[in-house]
């Protein structure tokens, strides 16, 4: 009987033993996660570069959902540091950062480059160019991201779309504009092609980043600025330094955020870690959009509520800034043959997706228009 009760008393505390132990293996486990390299998976650590303010949670959020899932997917061997607006790089320079290998990668909008070539902004999307589901179908399946991606190699970049801000809003103003005429002379933060065509309809055009704008409106720099949208525009405070919020954004109807990556840096990755780098930008991509969908109607209801006046632009300002796009973009074409290319590709994709969408998604989408309004 004693012997009976030895062995058993011997067993438990054997497996006591054991089960702390494995609980402490498993707590530090936890605790201290110790990537282990090997020789298909070596560890490596990048930066990415950001033209955001991490203040603007969705926006940098793509950034970091990216960095995030290459990490993940990985398990710590291949991690990357997103860095805000201006630690690394002016918010503005993410491109030629990248190229010169400054930082291995950057996330950003390319309309900020186009001085290099307007070629650059096609891939983020054109003054009444496609909307969002109509620039994700040119991309993904009507081969523009292929003609994108041969364009930026030419530039010492590899390109990836990581982020979709869908159609923007149009600008914040501190007195009303009524007509092509009320634009001229008026000094505006805008960037990209949409700068363009208002410079040709008298727009004072100025490029700041993001966290610059209120600043300039506050002392008079300013008289307009456009942002992205709602959720951001209320967190940049815009709402509170102008009156009238007007829309659509015609000059971003598909705003594709980028993730740029210095070709060297590129082909030192196994191709394991490469189609993991593409994987997080896409899923980035399609998240990012959906949480700006889901974001910006509460946001743009509030600011209505708090005083804000929501103003369409004219047929005046529509047809104006619509027919000066469509002169500058033939320019661009008989000037430069990158861009004569791609445009007429991405013309042709555009007419074809319009007429479908005329058929299906805008009849779907005027019925419920209406019908919601009669609801209400």
């Amino acid at each position: 009987m004693k012997r009976r009760n030895l062995i058993n008393q011997l067993a438990l505390g054997t497996a006591t033993a054991y089960s702390l132990a494995a609980c402490q293996s498993q707590t530090q486990s936890q605790a201290e996660p110790d990537p282990q390299p090997t020789p298909s998976q070596p560890l490596i650590r990048w930066r990415m570069a950001t033209s955001w303010p991490k203040s603007l949670d969705i926006i940098f959020g793509a950034a970091e959902i990216l960095c995030r899932r290459v990490e993940e997917m990985t398990e710590g061997r291949f991690s990357i540091t997103p860095y805000p607006a201006g630690e690394i790089i002016s918010p503005l320079e993410i491109l030629e950062g990248v190229i010169d290998g400054t930082v291995e990668c950057g996330h950003t909008n390319l309309l900020y480059s186009i001085s290099r070539t307007p070629t650059l902004g096609l891939i983020s999307g054109l003054p009444f160019g496609m909307n969002m589901q109509q620039q994700n179908a040119w991309l993904y399946a009507g081969g523009g991201l292929e003609e994108m991606q041969k364009l930026y190699a030419d530039f010492g970049a590899r390109v990836f779309p990581a982020g979709n801000t869908g159609l923007q809003m149009g600008g914040w103003f501190a007195e009303p504009v009524n007509s092509l005429n009320d634009l001229k002379g008026l000094k505006m933060r805008i960037p990209g092609l949409g700068g363009q065509v208002l410079e040709r309809l008298g727009v004072e055009v100025k490029l700041l980043s993001g966290k610059d704008i209120f600043a300039a409106f506050e002392q008079q720099e300013l008289d307009a600025a456009e942002w992205i949208g709602p959720y951001d525009d209320e967190k940049l405070g815009l709402n509170r330094i102008a009156p009238y919020y007007y829309y659509p954004g015609w000059w971003e109807p598909s705003s594709v955020l980028i993730a740029l990556v210095n070709p060297s840096e590129w082909d030192t990755l196994p191709k394991e870690y490469q189609e993991v780098f593409r994987s997080a930008a896409l899923e980035a991509y399609f998240i990012t959009l959906a949480r700006y969908d889901a974001a910006n109607g509460e946001a743009l209801a509030r600011m209505v509520l708090n005083g804000t006046k929501l103003v369409p632009y004219s047929q005046d300002i529509l047809q104006g800034a619509y027919q000066t796009s469509l002169e500058l973009y033939e320019e661009y074409a008989a000037e430069d043959p990158d861009f004569q290319t791609i445009y007429q590709d991405w013309l042709a994709f555009r007419s074809q997706s319009a007429q479908w969408h005329q058929v299906n998604e805008l009849t779907f989408s005027n019925f419920m228009v209406d019908a919601l309004t009669s609801i209400r």
